[in-house]
């Protein structure tokens, strides 16, 4: 039997893709830019993986609950706006510029991401990777810091819309209970009312006369008991037809 809701696949989303590569970049970021075991170094790279995981958790979560799904997914979205507070504070609080999101820099990481659709395996956690290198593995911290800015964003983007789709799904057909029980009833009213009558097209003519025939139950006799078909012109016709 199929599963009731789909799960799990979230290695598939974009928003999860993207979560991947910030979580990366930051942890790289952090061993080479923060000072070590500082709050602030752990602090970024727990909301990154925060941002990461509960995305993955939140889909396996969807078999049981959507309101879980949506939480968990919401806690993601959360995560990853702290993350991209810690990388503002980080470039201002050193006086470093932050990119204009119409800077040529900022442009250029954007495209890469509305373009996904044109780059091989895009699924491939080190070929995604591979196509922000040239900004997230860069010498200075400020481009990587502008880099994971415009990465945040658009992931948020993307978790903003994986929020408005599970909302609507959830108004339009329910939690998981609802569905359980609707599938419960369906269930229950199969078996009470059999299989579905004859359609047209297996009811067949009178050999007599061509009209519809009845399916029907001899009542005496030694077919007692037994069905068949009796014309529906009867009795001005009495054309029979084995079932």
């Amino acid at each position: 039997m199929a599963k009731l809701r789909p799960s799990g696949g979230y290695r598939d989303l974009r928003s999860f893709q993207a979560a991947t590569i910030i979580y990366d970049a930051t942890y790289w970021f952090s061993e080479r830019f923060l000072e070590p075991r500082s709050r602030m170094s752990d602090q970024m790279v727990q909301a990154a993986r925060s941002g990461r995981q509960n995305i993955a958790e939140g889909s396996r979560a969807a078999a049981t609950s959507s309101q879980t799904e949506l939480r968990l997914v919401n806690v993601a979205r959360s995560s990853l706006e702290e993350l991209l507070l810690d990388y503002e504070d980080f470039l201002r609080h050193r006086h470093l510029r932050q990119w204009k999101p119409d800077d040529p820099e900022a442009l250029a990481v954007r495209h890469i991401g509305q373009n996904r659709s044109d780059q091989s395996d895009p699924a491939d956690p080190a070929a995604h990777y591979a196509l922000y290198a040239a900004w997230l593995d860069h010498d200075d911290p400020a481009i990587r810091a502008n880099a994971l800015l415009c990465l945040i964003n658009q992931a948020n983007t993307l978790l903003d819309r994986q929020i408005e789709a599970l909302e609507a799904q959830f108004i339009e057909e329910g939690g998981y209970s609802e569905q359980l029980a609707t599938a419960r009833l369906a269930e229950r009213n199969r078996k009470r009312t059999g299989p579905p009558p004859e359609s047209p097209a297996t009811i067949p003519p009178c050999p007599e006369c061509g009209k519809a025939m009845v399916l029907r139950t001899a009542q005496k006799g030694k077919s007692a008991g037994k069905q068949f078909w009796g014309c529906s012109g009867y009795p001005d016709c009495k054309g029979l037809v084995d079932v």
